[in-house]
């Protein structure tokens, strides 16, 4: 049984689509980021820097972790599902490319939502440097994605649940995802799933994940 500390945001997605996706039983706490939950202290036992989401595994001796990629790691691990350890090609395409979300993705699409859902109009510049910065890795996993299924190869891998929630903010970036057709060919097949329909859901909310 994992312990799932979440909120709706594309880092929390990740996990809850990960524990739908691999059946593994799970309870949600949910942590509201908007009225500052994720600073009291018993959260921060669990995820020192103050973010979501983090897990703690109750069938490993209440052992805890926190940032999303190493989650997905760990809950692949557990399940010998959605990463293949016994080929080092396909392990290693997975893991560049969940450190690849996780270093470009995950943070430049967030400055895009700051400066131009949040704040628009407040910085010209910043909007039109990470506005930019995000057509760049559309155009990275377009490109990827024009000669494999799915994001680390032809199959489905955590590197897929690590981007999708990210790609499924495209309005808020004012991205119009059919200038990237092999994006918008794998978001739909994405969305078809029921994992992440589910996921999508957790902590339950009123979203609607946004169509092409």
């Amino acid at each position: 049984m994992i312990d799932l500390y979440t909120w709706p945001t594309p880092n929390g997605r990740k996990i809850s689509i990960m524990l739908e996706e691999t059946g593994i039983n799970y309870t949600v706490f949910p942590v509201n980021i908007g009225k500052d939950d994720q600073f009291q202290p018993n959260f921060l036992k669990i995820s020192p820097n103050n973010k979501i989401p983090a897990i703690v595994d109750r069938e490993n001796d209440n052992y805890s972790l926190f940032e999303s990629g190493a989650i997905l790691m760990y809950l692949a691990d557990k399940s010998g599902m959605l990463i293949n350890k016994s080929n080092s090609d396909e392990y290693f395409r997975t893991i560049e490319w969940v450190m690849w979300q996780m270093g470009g993705v995950g943070p430049m699409f967030g400055q895009v939502h700051h400066f131009v859902k949040y704040n628009k109009g407040k910085s010209n510049y910043a909007e039109e440097r990470y506005s930019k910065e995000a057509n760049r890795l559309y155009k990275v996993m377009d490109d990827r994605l024009s000669k494999h299924q799915y994001i680390s190869g032809d199959k489905y891998s955590i590197a897929d649940i690590s981007i999708w929630p990210w790609t499924a903010r495209f309005d808020w970036q004012e991205i119009d995802i059919n200038d990237y057709p092999n994006v918008s060919r794998w978001y739909k097949e994405m969305v078809d799933r029921p994992a992440v329909q589910k996921g999508w859901q957790v902590p339950q909310n009123n979203q609607v994940i946004p169509m092409p």
